[in-house]
């Protein structure tokens, strides 16, 4: 991998002959890499494997407009005089599809292991500066936080990075807007800047100050570096586009609905062309794979779109039914989330977005739409590096799963189930957080963790997919596989000394059982009744009966409310917010939420209305997770992964979208 430059770290700028890239390509080939670079296939320059430098495009430039790209012939013989194609580099360091690991176990391991990538040493040729700032995006995302993705880092780490300074600009280019171009800076091993007849050559790295001292170069003269200042400020002054930053993640969020979205969706199709384009989405779906030649199944990831409705489906329903509601998630992820997420853009300028949208939408035109008549910018959330590499725990990997026992299954409903899984010695968990639960050749779900007991962890399913359901139809003996735990938990610190309310809506009962327990246990120590405020159905889809009989003896206040009255029912007849009504609400106590989204967001309602303070309302959010890592990018809630940052949040980090259509 190419390490940045520093201060301490200033490579001499070289001078080399154009027949020199013949010998870097062949010094090259000789430590055993694969070359890959720009060629030309198909009326379009794409990037490919490549043998020596007549497999560049030499001679040829492209002219992008919105919805359009060709190839025009230049009056040159510049290898590297043209802007960027259709591909991106991350289809070599996060190829579209991969094999992650069969359904083969590791018994000494005791893991599901990712399949072994065995990471083609290759070089990148001809890498432009805003590429250079989406590898190094990606590197954020897939690298950069507690769980580290394997197969892109050992990809990463051989890769070799020859970099190229852009002397022109395209009319789709704004690079210079975003601050990652057209000079490269940082990330490489070797940057060339194309003259007529030469090349300048700056190392970027040990390894790559090692190569460069082979190819016939000379120190650059004082003319030539005039050249390339002078070449780089023109470039400037040709981008085609701008974009104004100016407060821009505040400004989207503060107007969600802002009438441009509305225009924008009438011509969007909803394809996903922008976002194969794009050099930083990162997206993907995770599924199994059936061999129906008798071999194991697979687990496979492939790139995805939040275009897609799936992208955001959850229990056969979406959160993003609208095209308005996807392209506003996109460009609102794009250019403002991920500065919360990452600490930096997710967009850096190269405009393909523009070039291969069919219908030429513009996101510097439809950014600079938003800022007429726009409310003030909001004030987002900081950027917070991760804590380190391994904090959440041994069995808190990246589709490695561990194999835990069914020790016993417990019917709740009659579509739920609770599953007692033997649990490793190292295992720790705190309630409100969740597992990865996994059948080979069926898939892997996040599902909450409903409870302990020593050496046993409980998980509370209901059957709403075809692995929910499998999972839920387990039998006592067998085995599950587990990656786990992940995300945040519920305040218990701050329970101590206050009054608690916990109010639970069907499943959502499962999450919160966890804290019962353990304040339940320390109700005695406590002048504060801690409550329980339940809602269901129906009376048949009540869960923990036995337990809910059990907390009342022990002196919790609980009190039960079914939607629709059936024969033998005696109880409250109502919404869990009938409850509430009934009940005084200390604006100092503290509300732990969860259940259905439309059921959290009525009682979030009542509780402000009674002056509760937002920061004292705790909610556990579900939305659909492949990853449990904030890689897959599923999860996404404005500047939060829920996997990663959630899925208990406090609602003053919500109140932002929460109940917001489209989110």
């Amino acid at each position: 991998m190419g390490r940045p430059m520093t201060d301490s770290q200033a490579y001499e700028l070289k001078s080399m002959p154009r027949a020199g890239l013949q010998q870097l390509f062949a010094l090259l080939v000789a430590q055993e890499f694969r070359l890959v670079g720009p060629t030309l296939s198909d009326g379009a320059i794409v990037f490919d494997e490549i043998a020596t430098p007549d497999d560049l495009p030499v001679g040829w430039t492209d002219r992008q407009a919105p919805g359009s790209y060709r190839l025009e012939k230049r009056p040159d013989k510049r290898a590297f005089g043209f802007v960027v194609g259709p591909h991106s580099w991350k289809k070599y360091l996060f190829p579209a599809r991969e094999t992650l690991h069969r359904a083969t176990f590791d018994k000494a391991a005791n893991l599901w292991r990712q399949s072994d990538d065995n990471a083609v040493a290759t070089a990148f040729i001809g890498v432009r500066a805003c590429d250079l700032a989406a590898i190094g995006i990606q590197d954020r995302v897939f690298s950069g936080g507690e769980i580290v993705d394997q197969g892109y880092s050992k990809r990463r780490r051989a890769s070799f990075i020859v970099a190229v300074n852009c002397l022109q600009a395209g009319d789709l280019c704004f690079c210079d807007s975003m601050g990652t171009g057209p000079e490269a800076t940082a990330g490489y091993d070797i940057c060339l800047t194309e003259f007529d007849h030469t090349f300048l050559l700056q190392a970027g790295s040990r390894r790559g100050e090692q190569l460069l001292a082979q190819l016939p170069v000379t120190a650059a003269a004082a003319h030539e570096r005039d050249k390339l200042t002078a070449g780089l400020a023109q470039c400037r002054g040709q981008m085609g586009r701008r974009l104004d930053t100016d407060k821009l993640p505040g400004l989207l969020f503060a107007n969600l609905e802002h009438s441009r979205w509305d225009e924008v969706a009438q011509r969007c199709l909803a394809c996903g062309n922008c976002t194969l384009a794009c050099p930083t989405c990162f997206c993907y779906s995770v599924d199994e794979v059936a061999d129906l030649g008798g071999q194991p199944a697979q687990r496979e990831r492939s790139w995805d779109s939040c275009f897609s409705q799936q992208h955001s489906q959850i229990n056969g329903a979406t959160f993003q039914p609208a095209i308005k509601d996807r392209y506003r998630q996109w460009l609102t992820h794009k250019l403002a989330s991920w500065q919360s997420q990452f600490g930096t853009s997710g967009c850096v300028g190269c405009g393909r977005c523009i070039a291969w949208c069919p219908v030429g939408i513009d996101l510097t035109e439809e950014v600079a739409a938003i800022r007429n008549n726009a409310s003030e910018p909001l004030s987002m959330p900081a950027y917070r590096p991760a804590a380190g590499a391994g904090s959440s725990g041994p069995f808190a990997t990246l589709f490695a799963a561990a194999e835990a026992p069914v020790v016993a299954v417990t019917a709740e409903t009659a579509d739920t189930a609770t599953l007692a899984l033997k649990m490793p010695q190292a295992y720790r968990y705190r309630p409100g957080q969740f597992n990865m639960l996994s059948l080979p050749g069926i898939g892997e779900v996040p599902i909450s963790i409903s409870g302990e007991r020593p050496g046993i962890v409980e998980h509370t399913i209901r059957s709403v997919g075809k692995v929910s359901a499998a999972l839920s139809k387990l039998q006592a003996n067998t085995a599950v596989g587990f990656r786990g735990p992940y995300g945040s938990a519920w305040p218990l610190a701050q329970c101590r000394d206050r009054p608690v309310s916990i109010i639970a809506g069907g499943i959502g009962l499962a999450p919160l059982r966890g804290v019962i327990r353990t304040l339940a246990a320390q109700q005695r120590q406590s002048e504060h009744p801690l409550r329980l405020f339940y809602g269901a159905r129906r009376a048949d889809a009540l869960l923990f009966t036995r337990e809910l009989s059990q907390w009342r003896r022990s002196g919790l206040r609980v009190a039960v409310a079914v939607d629709r009255h059936t024969p033998g029912w005696s109880g409250n007849v109502g919404t869990v917010t009938t409850l509430l009504r009934r009940k005084d609400m200390p604006a100092r106590g503290l509300y732990l939420v969860c259940g259905p989204e439309v059921m959290m967001l009525a009682v979030v309602r009542l509780l402000r209305q009674a002056q509760v303070p937002a920061e004292n309302i705790y909610l556990s959010l579900e939305r659909n997770m492949k990853c449990a890592a904030g890689h897959c990018g599923r999860c996404q809630y404005g500047p939060y992964f829920v996997c990663r940052d959630g899925p208990v949040f406090s609602y003053d980090r919500l109140q932002l979208l929460f109940g917001k259509r489209g989110f």
